[in-house]
């Protein structure tokens, strides 16, 4: 596949993904190809992490087991693109279609606007129990303000780890390189954990899922801070500062990026201390502003990321476009 030929199915992907979103009478039916990585990696995890090993041997394992994840995932992948491709412009609107289920726009816009919803109609017990669908951390710990917080906090992670970085591979990669990717950040989140089961195990997902988002979190930040100079009351400039000075104290290489911009353009302060099940995590803050976020704060963050969509997807045009020209 051709650069100009995936940075055109990168954009088809982005509009039929947020026009339509993934059907849940299709995950129904047949799940989604996220719960079949994920199917792949239990069996992996089952197969290859015995608990009687030594650390070392388990780290291997666990090498191995990422190993075949990619190879299998990534094999299907380029065989499905591989008889696609040949059916011309029918067969790129049907691998459209098919990247598109590796892209989130739309269902993590519906799953915080669940959270904004629940505190206005609800108040905290609805808060939480939206919020409890999309974040790790204990939400009984939570009040209104640290609500409101997480989901604008997870909004901006995720849109770097479910659409920023899978648009950029499949950009670069076309589906392979999506799926590719897909399968490094579902193994992350499966397996790379500091847990006894998985901290040696899950040692090379983790690793090579840093790697890989590197760059997209990088590019979700700049999609931020051009979405905050286009919206009245928000401040690109202050997103820049909150980056510049923050991303790089957050405990994850990647996700202070995203987190900084979000919270500098909307006057907030984001990450700090939080609870995850009993551990109390010590983190740094993210921005210098208010704490005190409220509901209408993450329809203010849902906002921002309606724009910086609408960038992303005016970026791939714009390059699928300038593919097109230079290959003539």
């Amino acid at each position: 596949m051709i650069l100009s030929d995936s940075l055109v199915t990168l954009s088809l992907a982005l509009a039929a993904e947020a026009a339509f979103g993934y059907p849940s009478r299709l995950y129904t039916r047949i799940g989604h190809p996220v719960t079949w990585i994920g199917h792949l990696i239990k069996g992996l995890d089952r197969g290859l992490n015995r608990e009687g090993r030594s650390f070392g041997r388990r780290r291997a394992a666990g090498v191995l087991a990422l190993l075949l994840l990619l190879a299998v995932t990534g094999a299907a992948a380029w065989m499905l693109q591989a008889a696609l491709l040949p059916l011309g412009p029918i067969g790129l609107a049907i691998l459209a279609l098919l990247s598109g289920t590796l892209i989130a726009q739309r269902s993590l816009h519906e799953h915080v606007a669940a959270v904004s919803a629940g505190l206005r109609e609800s108040g905290l017990d609805g808060g939480r129990r939206a919020v409890a669908m999309i974040v790790g951390r204990n939400p009984q710990s939570l009040d209104e303000a640290g609500v409101a917080r997480a989901a604008i906090e997870s909004l901006a992670e995720n849109f770097s780890d479910g659409i920023v970085a899978p648009a950029f591979w499949l950009g670069l990669g076309g589906l392979p390189g999506a799926a590719l990717y897909k399968a490094t950040n579902t193994a992350d989140s499966m397996i790379g954990h500091r847990t006894p089961r998985h901290e040696a195990f899950g040692w090379a997902a983790a690793r090579f899922d840093d790697l890989v988002n590197l760059p997209a979190s990088r590019l979700t930040a700049l999609l931020v801070i051009a979405a905050a100079a286009l919206h009245p009351g928000a401040s690109a400039r202050k997103a820049w500062q909150a980056v510049r000075r923050d991303a790089a104290h957050h405990r994850s290489p990647n996700a202070g990026w995203p987190e900084a911009a979000m919270a500098g353009a909307l006057g907030l302060r984001l990450a700090g201390p939080r609870v995850y099940g009993d551990v109390r995590v010590e983190d740094r803050w993210m921005g210098d502003g208010r704490a005190e976020a409220r509901a209408e704060d993450v329809d203010r963050a849902l906002a921002l990321y309606r724009t910086a969509c609408a960038l992303l997807f005016g970026l791939a045009v714009v390059m699928a476009l300038a593919a097109r020209f230079i290959a003539r």
